[in-house]
């Protein structure tokens, strides 16, 4: 897998948004498309909050990682904004409770529009950026309508405008991930949330280090070694 930058010059030396200021390094945002359903109450949730503090000490480690990299959290059980776009310096991990039901054609279609509002804010301030992730982590089937995500994933992948990633824990739909992501799901291997959040993060580290188009090598999850196996 590799990263890819745009870059827009910057306009007269002048930032439109102040956050930019102090920080005009280029962003690899991520949004992180967590399932909190009521299924994944007890160890599951546990143990993907545990992930989540990992992901951030991984993402603190390293200093040029700090301020390239940029987390969103968007939760399905209900679709909602948890975390909005800030860098890995600031990000504080939320602690995620399961309820509901799991409306993840509403959190998808929710978090492509994050997205767009963060690419439109970067041009805007003359920001470069990598290729945008989007992971999806989950251990049931959408309970609403997913087939106009499956089109924006889909549209989006094309156009190169992001890259989606989905992982199903032991229950999940993987009929239906399949037919979400362009690129073959992932299954957790038990409840390795840990692994799994040091891998996305020393990823996002090698991605916001990378020259723009170069060819970045990541490790593969499904080694022998790995967190996960193929869906």
């Amino acid at each position: 897998m590799s990263g890819s930058i745009d870059q827009t010059p910057y306009d007269d030396g002048f930032f439109a948004d102040p956050e930019f200021a102090e920080n005009a390094e280029p962003r690899c945002p991520c949004i992180l498309l967590l399932d909190n359903s009521g299924s994944m109450a007890g160890n599951a949730i546990e143990q993907l909050n545990i992930g989540l503090e990992v992901f951030r000490d991984e993402l603190m480690a390293d200093s040029l990682s700090m301020k390239r990299v940029e987390i969103a959290i968007v939760t399905f059980g209900p679709a909602q904004v948890v975390s909005e776009f800030q860098s890995a310096e600031g990000f504080v991990p939320p602690t995620l409770r399961a309820q509901s039901d799991t409306p993840m054609g509403a959190a998808i279609e929710k978090a492509i529009t994050m997205l767009q509002e963060r690419k439109d804010s970067y041009k805007r301030n003359g920001i470069a950026y990598y290729r945008p992730w989007i992971f999806l982590i989950t251990d049931g089937g959408p309970t609403d309508s997913w087939y106009r995500s499956a089109q924006l994933i889909s549209e989006g992948e094309r156009m190169k405008a992001f890259s989606f990633y989905a992982v199903g824990v032991e229950g999940a739909r993987f009929d239906i991930l399949r037919q979400l992501a362009v690129r073959e799901p992932l299954r957790l291997k038990g409840l390795r949330f840990r692994e799994l959040f040091a891998w996305l993060s020393a990823s996002l580290q090698s991605v916001s280090q990378s020259t723009p188009g170069d060819m970045v090598q990541l490790d593969n999850p499904t080694a022998p070694n790995g967190w996960a196996t193929a869906g």
